[in-house]
């Protein structure tokens, strides 16, 4: 017979961590830290609770993530996108100022070279690109596949972008 009060396995309680993650849900973020999740703990494909949180637009649950210490740009040598680049292509420029106001790298670069600029600039996300380039993100990148964040405009068919940033 199991004792009622036992605590869930650390698997299931990983999963509730990323489902709060998505979902906004405040008020499991202490309780699952305290249970012991690895604020850092990532999904199957690689993404922590703070990529999560930020992507589906949880600004609340992202900064409270970032209060209890989530790595704003996640581990130092992951190759994935940072919660920053997924704000960038999903257009939340409340999350992104919050992300850059907590210390994230404009500049960072994902496995393809990729930077948040290259992100904002596939979707035209103007305001985005504003602030990026405002916290000193470098439009001159060259990611893996010689793309840069005038190239990308071009290929989105966004001259108006790309004349921004010629030469």
């Amino acid at each position: 017979m199991t004792d009622a009060r036992e605590l869930p396995l650390m698997e299931r309680l990983v999963e509730l961590w990323f489902d709060a993650a998505r979902m906004g849900r405040d008020d499991m973020v202490p309780a699952l830290l305290a249970a012991g999740v690895d604020i850092e703990a990532t999904d199957a494909k690689g993404y922590t609770a703070l990529v999560l949180a930020s992507y589906n637009g949880q600004q609340s649950t992202t900064a409270l993530l970032l209060k209890h210490g989530a790595a704003v740009d996640g581990a130092h040598d992951a190759q994935g996108n940072t919660a920053l680049m997924g704000v960038c292509f999903k257009g939340y420029l409340p999350i992104a100022q919050t992300l850059i106001d907590a210390g994230a790298d404009v500049n960072r670069p994902n496995g393809a070279g990729q930077t948040a600029l290259m992100m904002a600039a596939l979707f035209n996300r103007g305001a985005i690109i504003d602030l990026l380039l405002a916290n000193g993100a470098d439009a001159g990148v060259t990611d893996t596949a010689g793309n840069t964040v005038q190239t990308l405009a071009i290929a989105q068919g966004n001259t108006e972008l790309a004349e921004r940033f010629a030469g």
